[in-house]
């Protein structure tokens, strides 16, 4: 049965895939167990069948599996499944932000610290957000996710990090156009304007400012000092903490067109990102994807389809596919 709040969502839906009007649990509980007996597997019903509903659907869809045969559902996939395909699978049965925090956890306690992952979903995600992957973090580890950041960054990333984990960005709006001068000629005083810069000033501003605010900040920056706000991070930083900070520029300027440069990114060099490609696809399937292909054809002159066409094979491929063509 749809709820009201699932109507909701989907009055705003700018992702690719919404809630399929056709929808059976049991049906679809049996037509994977189907494609789980006997001899072999058939991929390309278990494809089609998570492709085609949603995150809230395939939970009822996992229900009735279990109902119906005793068995955990996404533990059936794994043991069936494997390589690209079963990770992308998992991904789209997993809660997204469960599955940003288990991402965030193989950031930090991994082999060395993933930086990279650890900017683009701290940086992206809203506070509501980013306060239930701290929720999620802390039933999966029994430690809390601030602990965890603290102990594996340091410096003034690590402060960054921490920042952002306190979810203490303002929400207001309404953009107050006098603390945005005072901001902007804040932050070029840390920065560009003087020897040296004061990166917990610049810290600040971008952790604590709403987006809204955010951008009327980087107009003013733009009128103060000739140039974007941009330029003068890539000149005046380095490392992760400027990567930071430039994601957090480029997600209040734009939030679909930095995940389509994340695409890119994934897809660039010798060999694919499959990890980065899965995530971003998964996470953002019922988010903004149908926006994120159309900033990544402006960008590239090439649609998201062509490329994941490009980099990805087999049924790995096709159910990436099906899920950026979408179901709408």
């Amino acid at each position: 049965m749809t709820t009201g709040r699932v109507i909701d969502i989907q009055i705003n839906n700018k992702g690719t895939v919404v809630d399929n009007e056709d929808f059976d649990p049991s049906g679809s509980a049996d037509k994977l167990k189907n494609a789980m007996d006997g001899l072999g597997t058939n991929e390309q019903d278990i494809l089609d069948e998570i492709a085609r509903h949603t995150f809230c659907q395939r939970q009822e869809i996992a229900e009735a599996y279990k109902t119906s045969y005793g068995k955990d559902l996404i533990d059936e996939l794994k043991d069936e499944l494997g390589g690209d395909f079963e990770d992308a699978c998992i991904a789209l049965m997993t809660k997204p932000r469960t599955f940003d925090a288990r991402q965030l956890h193989a950031a930090i306690c991994g082999v060395g610290t993933d930086e990279h992952d650890l900017v683009e979903i701290m940086c992206s995600r809203t506070n509501d957000q980013l306060d239930e992957i701290k929720e999620e973090y802390q039933k999966e580890y029994e430690v809390s996710l601030e602990e965890d950041l603290v102990s594996d960054t340091s410096g003034y990333f690590g402060r960054l990090m921490v920042s952002l984990c306190a979810t203490g960005r303002e929400q207001c709006d309404e953009v107050n156009w006098y603390e945005a001068q005072e901001d902007a000629q804040k932050f070029f005083d840390a920065g560009a304007g003087q020897w040296g810069t004061d990166e917990i000033q610049l810290n600040r501003i971008l952790c604590l400012r709403s987006f809204e605010q955010l951008r009327a900040i980087f107009e003013k920056y733009q009128e103060i000092a000739g140039k974007e706000i941009e330029e003068d991070i890539e000149s005046e930083m380095s490392g992760s903490m400027k990567d930071g900070f430039l994601a957090l520029v480029e997600v209040a300027r734009n939030k679909p067109r930095y995940f389509a440069k994340c695409l890119r990114r994934a897809c660039e060099g010798w060999g694919t990102h499959d990890a980065d490609l899965i995530r971003i696809i998964a996470t953002r399937s019922e988010d903004d994807l149908q926006e994120i292909k159309e900033e990544y054809q402006q960008l590239y002159e090439k649609s998201l389809e062509e490329e994941v066409e490009s980099e990805c094979g087999g049924d790995y491929k096709r159910l990436l596919l099906k899920v950026v063509q979408g179901n709408c």
